[in-house]
């Protein structure tokens, strides 16, 4: 009598796990670790000694290394297997700036302008640094910030704008019936660009995709804006750690609402136009 020859694996085919589909371990990737129910957003993937890992950070800025296992994460409810992401193609074309504007390998900044680009806080200034430095620079054009506009009329006196030296200025919130409004409609100098978007704070310029959130949350109002969403998020209430989690996440203006993009634009091409 002929014996049964068996392979190694004994296990009933209807036993067998399906294999989990594979997902590239991109940053800012959020997903939850299944053994321990950890939840955070991919910070970083590292080949060790014992296999490839990948780093977490949760709501509360804390972070965590687990092991990539097969079928040992969880997105968006549905288990999958990380893999590391692999090495991004060069780009090809021509190089472009964090605005997508085409960049000019070389070249010096130019002695700064008379005209200026005044914003409202800290916080807007830095964005857009972020993403239009390098061609404000090229262009020579300073963005100063003015901590609220609530002065605005006697800060435009002061400037003493003229053709050659022309004011833009970016408000936050500035929709019809605002005390921003009134305050940019008291302005009617030719040589001043107000304009605006419609967010409360800059913050909510930034894509929610971007940051890693489904959606920046409402605040009710009377409450300062930052602190509730913080509280909202449950990230912890420090408003300058919170800000520079939001602008570490900007890398270039498809980060950022076309609301701003726009508005951003027009006041570079105000203030650089000839005289």
């Amino acid at each position: 009598m002929r014996s049964r020859q068996y392979g190694p694996d004994l296990t009933p085919p209807w036993k067998k796990q399906k294999p989990a589909p594979e997902v590239p371990a991109e940053p800012d990737l959020v997903v939850e670790e299944i053994t321990t129910g950890y939840c955070g957003a991919v910070i970083r993937c590292e080949k060790t000694a014992e296999g490839p890992t990948v780093t977490l950070e949760d709501r509360f800025g804390k972070q965590r290394v687990f092991p990539m296992t097969p079928r040992g994460f969880l997105l968006e409810g549905k288990v999958v297997t990380l893999v590391r992401p692999s090495a991004r193609p060069r780009q090809q074309g021509p190089a472009r700036t964090a605005s997508g504007s085409l960049a000019v390998p070389g070249a010096r900044a130019r002695v700064a302008r008379a005209g200026r680009i005044y914003v409202e806080g800290r916080h807007d200034a830095e964005l857009v640094e972020r993403v239009w430095g390098d061609d404000l620079r090229i262009e020579g054009v300073v963005v100063e910030y003015l901590e609220g506009i609530d002065d605005l009329p006697a800060i435009v006196h002061s400037f003493s704008p003229g053709p050659d030296a022309r004011l833009g200025v970016l408000v936050d919130h500035l929709v019809p019936g605002s005390k921003e409004s009134r305050i940019a409609a008291s302005v009617t100098d030719a040589n001043v660009l107000i304009v605006g978007h419609p967010y409360i704070d800059i913050w909510e310029a930034v894509k929610p995709s971007s940051v890693g959130i489904a959606e920046w949350p409402s605040v009710p109002r009377g409450q300062d804006w930052k602190t509730g969403v913080c509280r909202s998020l449950r990230w912890p209430e420090n408003t300058g750690a919170a800000w520079q989690r939001i602008l570490g996440s900007v890398h270039s203006y498809k980060d950022l609402e076309p609301a701003l993009l726009g508005r951003v634009e027009e006041l570079i091409d105000f203030v650089t136009a000839p005289a």
